[in-house]
């Protein structure tokens, strides 16, 4: 069966939620402009896991019209009952350099008691490029939750302030390997002589992924 706008259309006012999902996943077959249209009505579902699944949509179907996305995306993030549709919005608004909404996820991470919300809007500032950023991925690196931390680490890399290379300098050692390897990851992206000799001093590192990264970055 021909997936068009009409039989999209159709689906998201089924009873049933497996049409309604099926008409989500169907969006992505269609041209972004009505796709775009169409997945505003997901958005607005009763079912979570449609609004879930629409929202994630969003990163590239909201560059049709930016306005109206920062618009459909904060009130996701700031009102859905859900924690995994607030942390879809915080994705998507991250991925689409939406600014505007910094300081939302500014005043929702201090917030939410939900991690995965927080987790979300941590990795998403990275990508939102927003220099206001720095000071709440600081914030974000003494987290009690080690995903946190490790994603605050990866967006600091993504945020290209050489200040952060002094805010991960004692991640370097840290005992957890994971967090070391995101550091080298993060000094990678962020370059520069300062982050350089951090990298050095991570060439003989005992796992060797992380040495092996930090010689890639070097030679």
């Amino acid at each position: 069966m021909t997936v068009s706008a009409e039989s999209v259309r159709e689906l998201l006012s089924s009873e049933n939620l497996g049409d309604r999902l099926r008409a989500v996943n169907q969006i992505r077959e269609l041209e972004p402009k009505v796709g775009f249209e169409l997945v505003q009505i997901a958005i607005g579902d009763s079912s979570s896991r449609v609004r879930y699944s629409a929202l994630s949509q969003m990163d590239t179907l909201g560059a049709q019209d930016l306005d109206l996305s920062l618009q459909i995306l904060r009130d996701r993030l700031l009102n859905d009952p859900e924690a995994d549709v607030q942390a879809a919005a915080a994705d998507c608004l991250g991925a689409l350099k939406l600014q505007s909404a910094f300081e939302d996820l500014q005043n929702l991470y201090h917030s939410s008691p939900e991690w995965l919300v927080k987790f979300s809007i941590i990795a998403a500032l990275g990508e939102l490029s927003d220099p206001r950023s720095l000071e709440l991925l600081k914030q974000a690196l003494v987290s009690d939750n080690e995903l946190i931390k490790t994603a605050a680490i990866s967006s600091l890399g993504e945020l290209g302030d050489p200040q952060g290379i002094s805010l991960l300098t004692p991640y370097a050692t840290d005992p957890d390997w994971q967090v070391r390897y995101r550091v080298v990851q993060a000094l990678t992206r962020l370059g520069g002589a300062e982050a350089q000799a951090i990298l050095k001093t991570m060439v003989d590192d005992e796992v060797e992924a992380i040495a092996t990264e930090a010689k890639r970055a070097l030679f």
